[in-house]
């Protein structure tokens, strides 16, 4: 009687192996295009290096009025698993107690890729990115958002890509009461410097 347990559970054992590796087999061959995420996130990753150029606000925002073009500077880290996007005003020092200086981070989390903004207003809004069908923009939707949203938040996102030296970054904050700032840059590859942005 215990021999026939045993071959029966063999059996069962046989096949639950046969049907694991077909399973396997069938998401190789399901997977080869790479999903939409990873799309989205080398469009993005692509964009590394420095970058300047100027920067219209509308409605127009007294504090944003000095007219001096923005640095952004974008690296790939974590062994090709991050990206941080880094802006502020060119020619101004690393000095984080006088001027602004937000940091973003974008990364693969699964099927989606995620945007997560460290806002000089103190909060972290997290956005999920979409490639457009000819890879040439990336667009983020609003997520959530941990944090004070006190003085507002980064609400929307789009980088275009133009070519391999000029992209095009439109970002929307979300000002007290849902009232919707946005802000226009137009960033030109750069020299990068050590410590002075655009130097």
């Amino acid at each position: 009687m215990k021999s026939i347990y045993l071959m029966l559970f063999v059996a069962l054992m046989s096949l639950t192996t046969v049907a694991f590796a077909q399973h396997d087999a069938h998401k190789a061959t399901d997977q080869v295009a790479p999903p939409e995420a990873q799309k989205s996130f080398d469009a993005i990753k692509g964009l590394a290096g420095n970058w300047e150029g100027p920067v219209t606000v509308d409605p127009p925002q007294p504090e944003m009025s000095d007219d001096k073009p923005l640095h952004v500077s974008m690296r790939v880290t974590s062994r090709g698993n991050s990206l941080v996007h880094e802006m502020q005003t060119a020619g101004t020092p690393l000095d984080p107690a006088r001027y602004d200086h937000p940091v973003t981070m974008l990364y693969l989390d699964g099927d989606r890729l995620l945007l997560t903004h460290y806002c000089d207003a103190g909060n972290r809004p997290r956005m999920t990115g979409t490639v457009s069908p000819d890879g040439k923009k990336v667009e983020f939707e609003f997520l959530d958002v941990a944090g004070s949203t006190q003085y507002g938040h980064m609400h929307h996102a789009v980088f275009t890509v133009i070519d391999a030296n000029h992209h095009i970054e439109d970002w929307t904050y979300m000002m007290p009461g849902d009232k919707p700032v946005h802000a226009h840059l137009d960033l030109t590859r750069a020299q990068s410097g050590n410590g002075v942005a655009g130097n």
